[in-house]
């Protein structure tokens, strides 16, 4: 009977863990649908309005650091209560006021809404390392297939909101999923207690191997930050998610006008061209566990979904005319390749000190490269007056993410 409780539990957890993932990133797409109308009426010009679209992808990388010390000073299951208050303030404060005082609220929220997702960020690959060991690669893949699904419904849902309620009603309406994630979460965490409450003595931490009972020790050498800092898988691991990050925003930001420019096709159908590369990241997310499942070596799933992201700059380059192909393949690489890494570095941790660590310095070096994507990507194509040169930079960033994944997979015993 306690072990069907516990599975109950678990199986609680992991969804109470989803519903939260949805708010990891409609807060953030939520806004480009209504951009136009947010930059009209809080009066911003084209630099200001750009920097309240990059902002969180800056706190992803700068709040890191201080995310994994919060995580570990008031446990996990407290830092997701942290983030989904966060993720409703900011939300709120983003879409208050006026004039002066719109635009004000408008940065001051984006930046609560960057700090309280990039919590986010770090602590559920923590919760997934510690609470499901035996089904780290499911609960990862589940994880970013809600993060990716939760895109897609920003994106389609916001603009026929603004419809109705005006661009702030629209953006503040997705505070009320943050809302019931938080009383699903404060509902199923009430019975689970959390065994990484560290008030007296911040830097222990448990051992995944001990599971959600493990008990807290002392900090080992390794667990600290210069002891992660001193492990190659690190850093493997950080080149891998930076490669990863920089294509993924490159082709975000620049994939319509490459095409209109490549193809000569329609503003709308090369707006259009974003769904498949957001929409299939879901499948994604479920093939490589599904693989995984089948006992494929990681290795393998690394191979092909480095092939895949590789694939889409290349056949640009050789075979423009498949774009849809192309942009549909990365589509799948990108959510595959999430769950890759994020599995890894489950994998490669003994114990959660080292996870969020870990967690932490990969997230922070990747997205500090990814808010220089869109710049660098514009850069190379202003000064070459075309997109071959571009595509050869996002092609250098799948090689490198491939190459790193290829270190990474090898045996523990070659890199640590």
């Amino acid at each position: 009977m306690s072990n069907i409780r516990a599975a109950a539990g678990g199986s609680a957890l992991l969804v109470a863990v989803l519903v939260f993932a949805l708010n990891l990133r409609t807060p953030i797409t939520s806004l480009p649908p209504v951009l136009a109308d947010a930059a009209t009426g809080l009066g911003l010009d084209q630099t200001l309005t750009g920097l309240l679209v990059g902002i969180p992808a800056l706190c992803f990388s700068v709040v890191a650091p201080a995310a994994s010390t919060l995580i570990a000073r008031i446990g996990p299951y407290a830092a997701v209560t942290v983030a989904l208050v966060g993720v409703i303030a900011g939300t709120l404060i983003r879409s208050a006021g006026s004039g002066t005082v719109g635009v004000v609220a408008a940065f001051t929220g984006t930046v609560v809404l960057g700090a309280a997702i990039t919590v986010g960020n770090v602590v559920v690959p923590v919760i997934i390392a510690r609470d499901f060991p035996a089904r780290t690669a499911l609960a990862t893949g589940l994880y970013s297939s809600v993060m990716n699904l939760g895109s897609v419904f920003a994106t389609s849902l916001t603009a026929p909101f603004a419809a109705l309620l005006g661009w702030q009603g629209a953006v503040a309406s997705w505070s009320l999923v943050a809302v019931v994630a938080l009383a699903v979460w404060l509902i199923t965490t009430r019975r689970l207690s959390d065994p990484q409450v560290t008030r007296v003595t911040p830097a222990s931490d448990i051992s995944l191997h001990d599971g959600v009972a493990g008990a807290a020790r002392a900090e080992r050498p390794d667990e600290t930050w210069g002891g992660v800092l001193r492990r190659p898988i690190t850093w493997v691991l950080s080149v891998a998610f930076a490669g990863q990050s920089f294509s993924y925003f490159a082709v975000t930001g620049w994939l319509p006008e490459l095409l209109r420019d490549l193809l000569d096709v329609s503003v709308t159908t090369a707006g259009n061209a974003a769904a498949p590369f957001q929409g299939l990241a879901i499948a994604g997310s479920v093939l490589v566990p599904l693989v995984l499942a089948a006992r494929v070596p990681m290795r393998a799933a690394a191979i092909a979904m480095g092939l895949l992201w590789a694939g889409l700059p290349a056949g640009l380059l050789l075979a423009p005319e498949w774009w849809l192909l192309w942009v549909s393949l990365a589509g799948i690489a990108q959510g595959g390749n999430f769950v890759v890494i994020f599995t890894i570095v489950a994998q490669r941790c003994r114990t959660v000190a080292q996870t969020r660590r870990t967690v932490a310095t990969v997230q922070t070096f990747g997205y500090a490269v990814a808010a220089t994507a869109p710049a660098v990507i514009g850069a190379v194509h202003a000064a070459s007056g075309g997109w071959t040169a571009a595509l050869l930079v996002m092609f250098g960033s799948t090689l490198a993410l491939g190459s790193a994944e290829l270190i990474a997979t090898r045996r523990p015993r070659y890199i640590r």
